[in-house]
């Protein structure tokens, strides 16, 4: 029963699925979100890798302790008033960032953020994630997901074309 669904431990997610570019294709809350944005990979890049001032241009989210963005290394932060413990699985500068994450203690997940340039100087962003946990399906759903991934390209398209 999804409901009860916990899903593998965060540490083989993070070494079995986001390390090697999966989600968790049997949680129980996904999403996927795309949008074009007019700035090369690079511009889209610098605003996603410089975590510390995400509220420059995101209102939702800000970081509490970064160290170096590695993979493997850890941080803390903050979105719409939950906070999360996040290790990052992928740091590919201009293409992808991916990190695992555990919030409240009991739910996990896989961000994605893979950037691809269409070739006229112009940047498609996509966003995926999986998210698993005992009950989170009570109270989380895949249309509430992508509503933020949606929200966050919105922000994200709007700072990388002004």
């Amino acid at each position: 029963m999804k409901v009860l669904y916990a899903g593998p431990s965060i540490e083989r997610l993070h070494e079995e699925y986001a390390k090697k570019g999966r989600l968790d294709d049997d949680a129980p809350v996904r999403s996927s979100s795309s949008v074009v944005v007019d700035a090369p990979a690079g511009k889209v890049w610098r605003l996603l890798a410089d975590m510390r001032n995400w509220p420059d241009w995101r209102s939702d989210a800000y970081v509490v302790e970064l160290g170096e963005i590695e993979p493997d290394a850890t941080f803390r932060w903050n979105i719409r008033g939950s906070a999360i413990r996040s290790t990052f699985a992928v740091v590919d500068p201009e293409r992808e960032l991916t990190w695992t994450g555990v919030a409240m203690g009991c739910f996990k997940a896989i961000d994605r953020m893979r950037l691809e340039e269409t070739g006229d100087g112009r940047t498609r962003v996509t966003v995926e994630e999986s998210m698993s946990g005992p009950l989170l399906t009570l109270f989380y759903s895949d249309a509430k997901l992508r509503q933020g991934h949606d929200d966050l390209l919105r922000v994200l398209k709007a700072a990388a074309e002004a």
